[in-house]
């Protein structure tokens, strides 16, 4: 449900790679869109979404729609009663994305929440490596997730539907903090740059913390130069990943670990976190798969998204 470029790209390659996928229908607000994408993927063309809930025969819905459209086609999907697989954010807000999980989980309907670089093998090998004590004992988490300004009438600019950066993909380093340093995290603070022209925000940072004090250092925008990375600092020495977000299917990451006197590189295999992702929600729509744990994790990544949008001191450029 709609042509976006991640679609084309990642995700619609990932659904043809899984012989237990089927493309069956690619609607578009214009058929032309609609026809250039099953021309390369197969499926019927189809003009407009609501064409594409009416199809009887169809299990799932694949929705990456701008962020704050989300809310009413996952909606829609649900009621029509299809499985979704949605591009993050499910929702601009933590009541939204509780309101379609209860839904989905009352209709007996798998939702998941395409956060595809959870599903990359390289930060399972970051976490072994820390459990082994490479480090040490763990001090403190830092992600960048930033890009060069996009060309004039990209969505991330249109406040209406795209919702700036830190919606789009502000939350890759909030998540990548949940997914090492657990559920409990707080906020301690935020500093949002707002761009009065677009009215949207256009880059910011943000603090984190544990419980026990470990603090997270969260850093994105869409004003910068391209970084996509994360390092953890223990007591003993620091591991970093660079790509760590948008890794590309064929690319080996390198994770390096250094401590005072000594430095290794480990080369870690390539991964497609997009077909993992796939293969997962197949699995679940299968009946093979729980993923009642990976919405909790939305849910409290929603909250914590909610929480920093909260407290962010806005300044307006």
């Amino acid at each position: 449900m709609g042509c976006a470029d991640i679609a084309w790209r990642r995700t619609l390659p990932a659904m043809a790679g899984n012989t237990r996928v089927e493309v069956a229908a690619i609607a578009s607000r214009s058929k032309q869109s609609a026809v250039e994408f099953t021309d390369r993927y197969g499926g019927l063309p189809l003009e407009g979404y609501d064409a594409l809930l009416e199809l009887p025969d169809i299990d799932a819905v694949y929705i990456p729609l701008p962020g704050l459209l989300h809310a009413e086609w996952v909606t829609r999907a649900l009621e029509a009663g299809k499985h979704v697989l949605v591009e993050k954010p499910m929702t601009g807000s933590l009541a939204e994305t509780r309101r379609l999980v209860e839904l989905a989980r009352s209709r007996g309907l798998v939702l998941l929440e395409n956060y595809m670089f959870l599903y990359h093998s390289q930060h399972e090998a970051v976490r072994k490596v820390l459990a082994d004590g490479a480090i040490g004992e763990l001090r403190g988490f830092t992600a960048t997730f930033t890009i060069p300004p996009k060309p004039a009438g990209d969505i991330r600019y249109r406040s209406e539907v795209g919702g700036g950066a830190f919606l789009d993909f502000g939350g890759y380093p909030v998540r990548a903090a949940q997914f090492f340093l657990g559920s409990r995290l707080r906020v301690a603070g935020a500093v949002f740059r707002h761009d009065e022209r677009h009215g949207v925000v256009m880059s910011g940072s943000v603090l984190l913390s544990t419980p026990a004090g470990i603090p997270a250092q969260l850093t994105f925008g869409m004003e910068h130069a391209y970084r996509n990375t994360y390092t953890l600092s223990a007591s003993t020495g620091h591991l970093s990943v660079d790509r760590a977000f948008t890794p590309p299917p064929t690319y080996q990451p390198v994770l390096r670990v250094e401590r005072q006197d000594h430095r290794e590189e480990f080369v870690l295999p390539a991964d497609d976190q997009f077909a993992n992702v796939v293969e997962t929600f197949v699995r679940a729509v299968a009946g093979d798969e729980n993923v009642q744990a990976q919405q909790e994790g939305t849910l409290r990544q929603a909250a914590l998204i909610d929480e920093i949008r909260r407290v962010a001191e806005v300044t307006s450029v």
